[in-house]
């Protein structure tokens, strides 16, 4: 029996030049891209409500509501990564861009062969960025629900020397290996770190006995 297919990655195009929405459509389509195709701010906003997209490249200049007043929207309400679409030499909306933490910048006139690397850069600094929001809010659920698990999450960071993010990661997938809940874990491993911690001043007792 065959596989399902995957699921196609959803790509919003926001833009009021008709031709060019309909050609980078086509060109992301072509590249295996699912699009979904809005010539303003509004139906996008209708669109997003819809189904979030993973990504959406957004002009910066159209009538209405602009796309960085949009981007504002996306950033303050959705989760929704955003690459900018402007005209060539404009330096004060790549630095606008920047500050409404657009993950990408394409120039216009598009080139195809230009637009893809520039579109898949971004696309993959979403996807970390998605990332790093989900480890953030697996570790503050986990925090939260437990002592036991923010004292092991401190345990690992100081016997590995590494960073609270990577500690609770490894807690975490060691309990699903396991097929255990990550509090159980925790106090497996405090358990443990205080019988040797018994073991250790019993070994230094017996050499001061010597």
């Amino acid at each position: 029996m065959s596989q399902p297919a995957a699921a196609k990655r959803l790509i919003l195009i926001v833009d009021d030049d008709q031709l060019l929405l309909e050609f980078l459509g086509e060109v992301l389509r072509h590249a295996g891209y699912e699009t979904a195709l809005a010539h303003s701010a509004e139906v996008a906003l209708q669109l997003i409500a819809q189904r979030e997209p993973d990504l959406a490249l957004l002009d910066i200049h159209m009538p209405g509501m602009s796309g960085l007043e949009l981007a504002k929207r996306l950033h303050g309400e959705t989760a929704v990564p955003f690459m900018f679409l402007s005209g060539s030499g404009d330096s004060e909306s790549g630095k606008q861009a920047a500050a409404y933490g657009a993950v990408g910048y394409v120039v216009k006139p598009v080139d195809e062969a230009r637009l893809m690397p520039a579109f898949e850069a971004g696309l993959a600094r979403a996807d970390e960025i998605r990332q790093l929001r989900r480890t953030e809010l697996n570790l503050n659920a986990a925090l939260a629900a437990g002592r036991e698990t923010s004292l092991a999450v401190g345990l690992l960071m100081g016997k590995f020397q590494t960073d609270r993010n990577t500690a609770f990661e490894v807690l975490r997938d060691h309990a699903r290996s396991s097929r255990r809940k990550i509090n159980e874990i925790a106090s497996q491993l405090l358990l443990a770190e205080e019988t040797l911690n018994g073991l250790h001043g019993a070994f230094l007792n017996r050499a001061k006995a010597k």
